[in-house]
């Protein structure tokens, strides 16, 4: 798979692990930047990365910032995302194999880089359950955001 990642200067620190953890995993690195720790402003980095998995150029996003949430927010705003924080392995595979994760979002000041290894690797092992529920919540989820986003 591709992966789309991007960063704000708080992620930063924690991009370059998260980077090496998909391409040992056998995936593509589509970087979206920041590439310094100078201040900026994640909504710039989290639309990069939703534009990318929108538009299919890459399979998944992973974004990073402070806590997770402000990344989190910005991505859910592009029709087909759906971003979650995740800070916990449960948690980055569930949200797949459940609810269809395409964009995993990571609190850098949360977090550490064993931690950031895990959560990344549950990420991309995981895929969408296929469930007849599953895909009924996924539907309904769909009928919602077409609705909000005419």
């Amino acid at each position: 798979m591709k992966i789309a990642i991007g960063c704000d200067h708080a992620g930063f620190p924690l991009k370059q692990t998260v980077a090496e953890q998909v391409r040992k995993l056998g995936h593509e690195v589509l970087d979206c930047g920041t590439n310094c720790a100078d201040r900026t402003d994640y909504p710039d980095y989290a639309d990069k990365v939703a534009q990318a998995v929108a538009a299919k150029q890459a399979d998944r996003g992973i974004l990073i910032c402070g806590s997770g949430v402000g990344m989190c927010i910005a991505a859910n705003k592009t029709k087909g995302i759906r971003a979650s924080v995740c800070h916990d392995a449960y948690t980055a595979a569930q949200a797949v194999e459940h609810d269809a994760l395409n964009v995993l979002c990571l609190g850098a000041r949360i977090i550490g880089p064993a931690v950031a290894e895990e959560l990344v690797t549950r990420f991309l092992n995981a895929s969408f359950s296929g469930q007849p529920r599953h895909e009924g919540r996924l539907t309904k989820v769909q009928t919602i955001e077409n609705k909000n986003f005419k």
